[in-house]
């Protein structure tokens, strides 16, 4: 079987794609630092940079988890800095830079075809020119959208300032769509919890960010075929996982929230009827990994708080600016699952069979991701007195760059705010990623072992 182009060109001495995404990552969230350690980034005119390492490493994987407040913490200046810093992390780092490429040179060389073609997940290395230049202005368009409606919202509909309104619209936008849970109020979004409207903006802006640039341009470019719509069966295997999963795990998650925080007076109790379900769909959206919250997070229920857990770890599509494992991965595993209680030697999907080789990164995300969180909680025990529960969503909020948290994060020390740092920098790049970026060569076997059964389970 012939070398793929990233074995050949790692082989010429091009760093491997992999250590180029999480090298680019770094830096962005070394610049990010410098960006917010100014003392005129910080209200108070003090310089941390703790908070700054943490607040950039957030902005950066798109997570939203914060040790200050947002809005009241930073300034303008700040402000400005971390929806920059957003939107770089949503678009991803060598997409950006290989955009700049392409408009300053026209030019795109292998190793930056290689490099754009593992962060956007593209086909093959000839579309990433077409494909860098689309998820840019499909990015920046629906941005565009979302702060118009919100503004017409805010400023037309609810009577608020229309300047101080514009910048929230645009802020709100931004973070929404970049599945960023970065909030210019205290209590996120729980202000709006009885103002339908607003909700379902962000929530649609956050499920279009969290689907996946591929699965979007599908949808988009082959949605409809003589003007009606395409039947799902003719979409592509990864466009019918995702929507379909995205469906399921919404219709589910919403039905166990209502059933297990409606009779909660601290969360949905209290609401009226369609307020109570408008909440429950907005945190299964947001569990997803926005990280916005429309009720008090640390009133949740304990069985409330453990879908939200599963939520957070499955994540939203593949290459899109939602984390977790994708829910890709999720709907991939699911039918290795189904095909083997049934006895089937292949696994299928949409009329398709799914290579041996894809399932095989479908467990190792997986495991890698239990792994991580497992680990990431345990070190959150050592450095902190908090419950299991409470560990467990905050590391599990920072592997799936989600943002919610439990109202411990701000309290928690030094040694805690690190190892948050550093489970959201691997839940953003991947654990696929880093394990690429840290391997040493990819090499094929020329030979086959003979094959020995073993008794599993």
């Amino acid at each position: 079987m012939p070398d793929s182009p990233a074995r050949n060109a790692t082989r010429r001495g091009a760093p491997h794609p992999g250590r180029v995404i999480a090298g680019g990552f770094a830096a962005a969230i070394a610049v990010g630092t410098l960006l917010l350690s100014v003392p005129w980034a910080h209200t108070d005119g003090r310089s941390d940079v703790v908070v700054a390492v943490f607040t950039a490493t957030s902005a950066v994987s798109v997570t939203g988890l914060s040790i200050v407040d947002t809005g009241s913490s930073w300034t303008t200046y700040g402000h400005v800095v971390l929806m920059l810093l957003v939107q770089l992390g949503g678009l991803g780092i060598t997409t950006a830079a290989t955009l700049i490429a392409l408009v300053l040179s026209r030019r795109l060389g292998l190793r930056a075809r290689l490099v754009a073609q593992a962060e956007s997940r593209s086909l093959s290395a000839g579309d990433v020119r077409t494909v860098v230049r689309t998820v840019f202005l499909f990015s920046i368009a629906s941005e565009a959208v979302v702060a118009v409606l919100l503004w017409l919202k805010w400023a037309l509909l609810d009577g608020e300032p229309v300047l101080r309104t514009a910048w929230r619209a645009v802020f709100y936008a931004v973070m929404s769509f970049n599945n960023a849970g970065f909030s210019l109020s205290s209590d996120s979004l729980v202000r709006y919890a009885e103002d339908p409207a607003t909700l379902l903006v962000i929530c649609a802006a956050t499920l279009l960010g969290g689907l996946g640039f591929p699965v979007v341009f599908e949808l988009a470019r082959g949605g409809f075929r003589n003007g009606g719509w395409r039947h799902p069966r003719s979409w592509s295997v990864l466009t019918r996982i995702t929507v379909t999963v995205t469906f399921w795990l919404l219709a589910v998650g919403t039905a166990l929230l209502a059933v297990f925080e409606v009779p909660n007076p601290g969360t949905l109790g209290g609401l009226g009827i369609g307020d109570e379900v408008m909440g429950a769909f907005t945190m299964a959206v947001m569990a997803g990994s926005a990280g916005f919250n429309a009720v008090d997070i640390s009133q949740l229920t304990p069985e409330g708080m453990l879908v939200t857990d599963v939520l957070m770890f499955i994540g939203g599509g593949s290459a899109s600016t939602a984390g977790g494992i994708k829910v890709t991965t999720f709907g991939l595993l699911a039918a290795v699952l189904w095909a083997e209680l049934r006895g089937d030697e292949d696994v299928e999907v949409g009329r398709r069979r799914v290579p041996a080789a894809t399932q095989r990164q479908a467990l190792a995300v997986a495991l890698l991701g239990i792994g991580i969180v497992a680990v990431g909680t345990l070190a959150l025990h050592a450095t902190t007195d908090q419950p299991t529960d409470v560990v467990l969503f905050e590391a599990v909020s920072a592997f799936g760059t989600v943002g919610l948290s439990s109202g411990v994060t701000a309290d928690l020390p030094t040694p805690a705010h690190i190892v948050i740092v550093v489970l959201m920098y691997i839940g953003r790049i991947g654990p696929v990623t880093l394990a690429s970026a840290l391997a040493l060569r990819e090499r094929a076997k020329l030979h086959h072992l003979p094959e020995e059964r073993m008794i599993v389970g």
